[in-house]
């Protein structure tokens, strides 16, 4: 629900009594940040003490190009107003060189925000492998080897924030972006894997799915949408991730215009036919409503989740 009146907002009120996140002494490392998202999550962070790594291709959003002039500019901003940023102008695919800019440059790495993108929109029938291997190397590929570079340093020193940028075509799917759709689904994947495995050592892997105005989105909306859809009301929630205090972990948001929302998984009740017996197409056809029936539905969380009906119904205790 979206509340609107006079009175300050509940997240203003709350502003006003907390303290300030910091990141002091903290090294931020952020893809695509020459601009959109990018630029406002590392202005952000460099305001709040930390050293940022601006990494930005310079590229086009179809993935054509690269230039040093917008990792450059925003570098300059942040210096300008009294901060600590270097630039650097790898392509993802190339995630070591992005993590040894971090430690040449300020020695270590706490928090990776893996927000490069480019689009190569098609429908399915006129997609080419070209459109499909791009967008899987860009999003998929460059967050995996930007994450593997950084991770035995976070191992290490038994800390790191990890946030991974989807999208809302990976959640629901949308026409002409199939490549888009599974690779941002794919980061949802990674990120749960991440969370999972990182809990012990002081890591935390979180998820967004922002709709912010940027180069990726300025081809498929209106400028007045764009300028409305400002990256500054998707910041605060990346922040809030990346805070030391925070124990959010394997979580997925949308976030967009000043709105917040956690996502979670819903399952049926479901069905269980006799393990003992022959199962046919006809039973489960017959079944097919109360397979889909959502009353008294749960919310998985975990493979456990899905092990549980699956012994039970061969009546195996876990």
């Amino acid at each position: 629900m979206c509340l609107h009146s006079d009175k300050p907002h509940l997240a203003e009120r709350a502003h006003s009594v907390s303290n300030e996140i910091r990141f002091d002494d903290r090294v931020v490392v952020i893809t695509g940040a020459g601009a959109g998202l990018g630029r406002s999550h590392a202005l952000d962070f460099a305001r709040r003490g930390a050293k940022v790594v601006v990494n930005d291709l310079g590229g086009g959003g179809h993935g054509e190009g690269k230039s040093s002039e917008a990792a450059d500019q925003v570098v300059q901003e942040i210096l300008d107003a009294g901060g600590e940023a270097v630039a650097n102008y790898d392509s993802v695919e190339n995630g070591e060189a992005i993590i040894r800019t971090a430690l040449d440059n300020f020695d270590r790495v706490d928090v990776v925000v893996n927000n490069a993108g480019i689009l190569r929109d098609a429908s399915f029938a006129k997609m080419t492998e070209e459109d499909w291997d791009m967008i899987y190397k860009v999003h998929v590929l460059g967050a995996y080897r930007v994450t593997k570079a950084a991770w035995p340093l976070m191992l290490e020193q038994g800390y790191g924030r990890i946030v991974n940028t989807a999208s809302a075509a990976g959640i629901y799917g949308n026409f002409g972006q199939a490549n888009y759709s599974c690779a941002k689904r794919g980061l949802i994947g990674l990120t749960n894997t991440l969370a999972i495995e990182g809990a012990r050592k002081g890591i935390k892997a979180n998820v967004i799915a922002p709709v912010a105005g940027s180069r990726l989105t300025e081809t498929i909306l209106p400028k007045e949408v764009i300028e409305a859809l400002k990256p500054e009301f998707v910041t605060p929630l990346v922040v809030n991730l990346c805070a030391e205090e925070s124990e959010e972990n394997g979580s997925l948001f949308e976030v967009g215009a000043g709105w917040i929302s956690k996502l979670r998984w819903e399952r049926s009740k479901g069905v269980c036919f006799p393990p003992n017996e022959e199962m046919t197409a006809e039973q489960v056809k017959g079944a097919w409503d109360q397979i889909g029936d959502f009353t008294d539905a749960d919310h998985p969380q975990s493979i456990q989740d899905t092990f549980g009906p699956v012994f039970g119904n061969l009546g195996i205790k876990m």
